[in-house]
């Protein structure tokens, strides 16, 4: 794996037991709350959800700086195995990914240890935030496996714990256990991680609209970006755009109507859509706009088949 040079990436979400801790109820507040809380919940005794409180971090980060980062020479170097650990328990060396509602206790040994699985992710979600389409989708798409990708630290060990604890809370039904998240730049490294038309669906929900002319060059769409998209997207795989900002809205909407290689869905497309709408409700940013009556702009992108040279 090569790296960049800053904080260290967050661990892949587990999908064991938490480990043993006193049950004393513990009230947070002052200065090192966040410390003492993120060392209590590594040592606790019950599968219970994160408090977001404690990993609130500002919401820009730049795209551009250097950070420590462990991302792999090509996809084909990936090992999804930490990320997706049922997906691994008992394939048998086979490819596809396995039944994991069936034995979950099942221990393949050495077989699983050694096999190592490229290609298995088909859905991301590009700055996902705190998870919420993530938690959504999962359950709702359970022959995909889904991925969020993250830039800020604290927001990634966030939605790494939370999936942590679903996949314990609903162990005896294998929920959860297709989403994941790695704390990644996927302006810079998206072909890394993912295969030419790899992927059938990618999510850009409220990315960071930075206002600022000169900061437009820091946006999640344009037209370079476009093509790394349309590289990692099958033929008929749908980019999804959902954002507050009308302006925003206006720029991705123009750099994928440009591109040789999308079509913009119809209003019926949308409409038949389940994505579209587990997207418009699932995000926090989602919310926090329907908590202040604000206006959602919508636009998905279909992949088109590559011209015949």
């Amino acid at each position: 794996m090569a790296s960049e040079t800053s904080a260290s990436a967050s661990p892949a979400p587990s999908s064991g037991s938490p480990a043993p801790a006193s049950s004393k109820k513990v009230k947070y507040s002052g200065r090192g709350a966040r410390d003492r809380y993120r060392e209590d919940l590594a040592n606790r005794d019950e599968a219970k959800l994160p408090q977001k409180r404690f990993f609130r971090q500002r919401a820009h980060a730049n795209p551009f700086s250097d950070h420590q980062l462990d991302y792999p020479v090509s996809p084909d170097q990936m090992d999804w195995s930490p990320y997706y650990p049922a997906y691994f328990a008992r394939t048998g060396g086979l490819l596809e990914p396995i039944d994991i509602t069936t034995d979950p206790d099942e221990d393949m040994g050495a077989e699983a240890v050694a096999l190592t699985k490229t290609g298995i992710v088909d859905i991301v979600d590009i700055g996902c935030g705190f998870g919420g389409l993530l938690v959504e989708l999962g359950p709702k798409l359970p022959n995909s496996v889904i991925l969020g990708m993250e830039i800020r630290t604290s927001v990634t060990n966030y939605v790494t714990e939370r999936i942590h604890v679903l996949r314990v809370q609903h162990k005896d039904r294998g929920l959860y256990q297709n989403i994941s998240v790695m704390r990644a730049n996927a302006m810079k490294f998206l072909p890394n991680f993912f295969k030419k038309g790899q992927l059938a669906k990618i999510f850009f929900c409220f990315p960071d609209p930075h206002f600022k002319a000169r900061k437009h060059k820091a946006r999640i769409i344009s037209q370079t970006l476009a093509s790394e998209y349309a590289y990692v997207l099958k033929p008929g795989g749908i980019a999804y755009t959902i954002t507050d900002v009308e302006d925003l809205y206006m720029w991705m909407a123009k750099h994928f109507d440009d591109h040789e290689l999308f079509k913009r869905l119809t209003p019926q497309e949308l409409e038949e859509d389940e994505c579209v709408a587990i997207m418009t409700t699932a995000t926090e940013e989602g919310k926090k706009v329907e908590r202040n009556k604000g206006e959602k702009f919508i636009t998905c992108f279909r992949r088109l088949p590559d011209p015949e040279w």
